[in-house]
């Protein structure tokens, strides 16, 4: 075991303590690597909050980029000195799920509380979403990890773990986007912002970002919407359809606050989906007229992760970024230190931030 710093839940909805905590070596089929960034999403601070339950004490974080410090046996493909990024998609490649293409619903549990991680006196320590990156390395599967070029920004990287691939993959993978239709974003957070320019890259002709503050507005269009709705105007779907001409073909529901489901059909076109991917607390549910779909041939499709397979659409977001076509450094509103973890989660509470990132080397 080696001893390392991490940012420690141990209460729902208090700060987190940085302090000593142990890390084992790798296992059969996992992989060390020390951590040299980790972005906040709000999934952690939902889940430090107690929004969807868990074991404590805790380590969250799971959008992080390091370099391999040590490999278990049955490794291959991956080497100690690779730069990867580090996700929270652990696939066994042999239930269904896998087996159908669809890692995001590996059906192969992970039991966090018997991890890599114990407390300093050797005691019980969640390793939250299989990561547990709010440290300064990890232990994890090698299905979790994508190489990525020498050389690449690291605060950057840490961004395609998840927001980025939640918000594209929800465009191209969910959706299934096709070049000249309509789109509709309710949330221009970090993942709606993804699902934007997501949608700029896959040939949409409208895209329309909703949100609650004219600033966010702003900067969605600097990703690619070409209309902003107020969500505190009324009835601003009526706003959205005139921008469009019509109702969406696509509507991206990227913030996690059930009442933002409620009026969502009401952006859709006939036959448009609506994509459900921001994850309200549980228990929170929202009301639909069913007819309404039927009649209208309209569907909801959930979407975790984006839907994506780490290997095969992070190398490719990541030639899109080298090639200019996919912002990442504009998505990073400010980088920390991991001792300054709680401002950095209180700033991004706010909603006024993209992406707060930890660097810790």
């Amino acid at each position: 075991m080696k001893t390392i710093k991490a940012a420690v839940c141990h209460a729902f909805g208090a700060p987190l303590n940085i302090e000593d905590v142990q890390l084992r070596a790798p296992e059969a089929g996992e992989i060390e690597v020390a951590l040299d960034a980790v972005a906040i999403c709000h999934s952690d601070i939902s889940y430090a909050d107690g929004s969807w339950g868990g074991s404590l004490p805790a380590v969250y974080g799971h959008e992080a980029a390091g370099h391999v410090t040590a490999t278990g046996p049955g490794v291959t493909g991956l080497d100690v000195g690779d730069p990867v990024i580090v996700t929270l998609i652990r696939a066994c490649g042999q239930c269904p799920s896998c087996g159908a293409g669809r890692p995001t619903g590996c059906e192969t549990p992970f039991d966090g509380d018997h991890g890599a991680l114990k407390t300093a006196d050797g005691g019980k320590l969640h390793q939250a979403m299989a990561c547990g990156a709010f440290a300064e390395a990890v232990v994890v599967h090698h299905s979790q990890a994508v190489k990525i070029p020498a050389g690449m920004k690291m605060d950057s990287a840490s961004l395609l773990a998840c927001g980025v691939v939640t918000g594209v993959g929800a465009v191209v993978n969910a959706a299934d986007l096709r070049p000249g239709q309509d789109v509709v974003v309710i949330g221009a957070g970090g993942v709606g912002l993804n699902a934007i320019q997501g949608a700029r890259i896959a040939g949409a002709r409208r895209i329309v970002a909703v949100d609650m503050t004219e600033e966010k507005l702003d900067i969605a269009r600097g990703f690619g919407a070409t209309d902003g709705v107020l969500a505190t105007a009324d009835k601003p779907w009526r706003a959205a359809k005139d921008a469009i001409g019509r109702g969406a073909d696509a509507v991206f529901v990227t913030v996690g606050a059930a009442r933002a489901y409620n009026d969502a059909p009401r952006y859709l076109a006939g036959g448009g989906k609506l994509i459900m991917v921001g994850m309200p607390a549980t228990g929170d549910a929202s009301t639909y007229e069913p007819a309404s779909f039927a009649a209208a041939g309209q569907s909801l499709v959930g979407s975790k992760m984006g839907d994506v397979v780490i290997k095969r659409d992070i190398p490719w977001m990541i030639d899109l970024y080298a090639q200019g076509r996919l912002q990442l450094d504009e998505l990073i509103s400010q980088r920390w230190s991991l001792d300054q973890i709680n401002e950095a989660i209180a700033d991004t509470r706010t909603g006024t931030a993209k992406r707060n990132v930890i660097l810790l080397r």
